[in-house]
């Protein structure tokens, strides 16, 4: 077989790993929170250790790699990843498993960062449809099967093989790139931007930071409150650096092209809002209306398949339809789908999802092709690299916040709901202690200590709580991708683009952002 072929093996291998872990740690969550007594906190930051280290570290791994060697780097992200793998599947405490996450992280950042790279070097300009064709099917592959393939091994085995089981592909991985795939470097490479690298990374996890620990600590909390100035802060130093550096990680005068804006408003929206949601609609799922881990993963397969579908008629019409024609009428959809998942029953059936899954998953679809031309049509070729790191860095940026902001969110509002639920019944005296159980994802334990003719009215209460907190945030999500609807409406034009969406130019690094 051609090195070339070898090549995309490789690349396609790690990338699909990585991206299954995006979400296939979804559905393991309840399973996560009950052997460790974890708290929602706890879990959020499960999720936001591996979005956050991503997003800080994917502009810097690219320029390393074109300075030292691509392949070299993609190996060392294969051996971050899967050592990160390992030690998330021993650990033995929140800390620990979250730490883990984060090196997972890095290496899936350095792996992200360097494969189209590595495909745009092993493949001539006209075989390089075919390749960034699979690539692209692959990455969609990855977040499809994610939540069906977390929930069998959860189920079947335990939650720790959804990361024992990236420890022999990550091996066979790397055995093919350090054996069958070429070296290459860029010709004119800049030097690494590690003060960027640092104030961007630090001012990121404040803020994730303080919002996680808004609900426990309270928003006027010198944690709380110091962490988001302490971001602030960091941002405009991270402006700063990046101003005054020779060679920035992120050229501050590409946010002057309104189209090249409006891509990272949709990039951080559609995560911020649907994806992010989809941790919390997993606890509904499996923790309120008892469904094991594989039977929550094959229940979100409506939105996965929608997502697919529309994503090929999308493809089609990029190249005849104005972006932001698909665009915006994709997040009208994602707001309409979240607004119908509203109203939810927790002793109803999970079919009441299905038409917002539907829906949301249509304008998903309609978003993710046409997003790519938003972030490479506006440059010229030689800096599509770096546009192409900032749109996908910021959808991992709306991941981390998303999660973190809506936790807390769905945190204080279920507290509220299950004291009112409590409040003039045989409870009453205990509300406020039920309550923060409930909050802290104590619910069954709480249960537990009540005499038994009373659990049942409480399991009610937190079911309830839960519910009318879980309608709370899918209206925020809504409102988002409502919001993101007209910012891309007003911000997307077909004057700004270099050349026209779907031109060869962009093909490679439209493919880093279909996910």
């Amino acid at each position: 077989m051609a090195r070339k072929w070898w090549t995309l093996i490789a690349v396609c291998t790690g990338v699909f790993m990585l991206l299954l872990d995006v979400t296939i740690v979804n559905v393991a969550l309840p399973d996560i929170q009950r052997e460790f007594g974890a708290s929602l906190t706890d879990l959020q930051w499960v999720i936001d250790a591996y979005a956050l280290t991503l997003a800080a570290f994917l502009l810097t791994a690219g320029t390393i790699a074109d300075k030292y060697g691509r392949r070299l780097v993609f190996a060392v992200g294969l051996v971050v990843f899967t050592v990160g793998s390992l030690l998330c599947g021993v650990a033995d405490s929140l800390v620990l498993l979250s730490a883990s996450r984060a090196i997972q992280g890095v290496g899936g950042a350095i792996m992200f960062a360097t494969s189209l790279a590595l495909l745009a070097g092993a493949f001539a300009p006209r075989e390089r449809g075919v390749a960034f064709g699979v690539f692209g099917a692959v990455t969609g592959v990855a977040v499809a099967v994610g939540p069906v393939l977390g929930g069998a091994l959860t189920s079947g085995l335990s939650w720790r093989w959804i990361f024992f089981v990236n420890l022999p592909i990550g091996i066979a991985a790397l055995a093919v790139t350090l054996l069958r795939v070429d070296e290459s470097r860029a010709p004119t490479a800049h030097r690494v931007d590690w003060a960027g690298c640092v104030a961007f990374s630090a001012a990121l996890g404040a803020l994730v930071f303080g919002l996680i620990r808004s609900h426990v600590d309270g928003w006027g909390s010198v944690t709380v409150a110091g962490s988001l100035v302490a971001s602030v802060v960091l941002l405009v130093a991270f402006v700063v650096i990046e101003k005054t550096s020779a060679a920035p990680m992120l050229d501050l005068s590409l946010l002057r092209v309104p189209t090249f804006g409006g891509g990272l408003i949709a990039a951080w929206a559609i995560s911020a809002s649907l994806f992010s949601l989809l941790t919390y609609l997993v606890i509904f799922l499996q923790g309120i209306q008892g469904y094991s881990a594989v039977e929550t993963g094959l229940r979100f397969l409506p939105l996965t398949l929608a997502i697919f579908v529309t994503a090929g008629v999308a493809g089609r019409l990029s190249d005849v339809v104005p972006v932001r024609w698909l665009i915006a009428p994709g997040f009208v959809l994602v707001a309409a789908g979240l607004w119908l998942m509203r109203g939810v029953d927790p002793a109803g059936s999970w079919t009441q999802f299905v038409p917002g899954f539907l829906v949301a998953g249509a304008g998903a679809g309609l978003i993710n092709p046409p997003l790519a031309s938003t972030a490479v049509g506006v440059v010229e070729q030689d800096r599509a690299g770096m546009a192409s790191g900032i749109n996908s860095t910021f959808r991992q940026v709306g991941i981390a916040t998303g999660v973190a902001a809506l936790g807390s969110l769905l945190a204080s509002r279920m507290d509220d709901s299950v004291r009112a639920a409590l409040s003039d019944g045989p409870l009453a005296g205990r509300a406020g202690e039920f309550a923060d159980a409930v909050s802290s994802g104590s619910t069954a334990s709480a249960i537990g200590s009540l005499p038994p003719e009373l659990r049942g009215l409480a399991a009610r209460a937190a079911g309830t709580g839960y519910a009318e907190a879980l309608d709370g945030i899918l209206l925020i999500g809504s409102a988002t991708a409502a919001l993101a609807a007209v910012a891309t409406l007003l911000l997307i034009r077909s004057r700004d683009f270099v050349e026209a969406p779907g031109e060869p130019a962009s093909s490679e690094a439209a493919a880093a952002v279909r996910v």
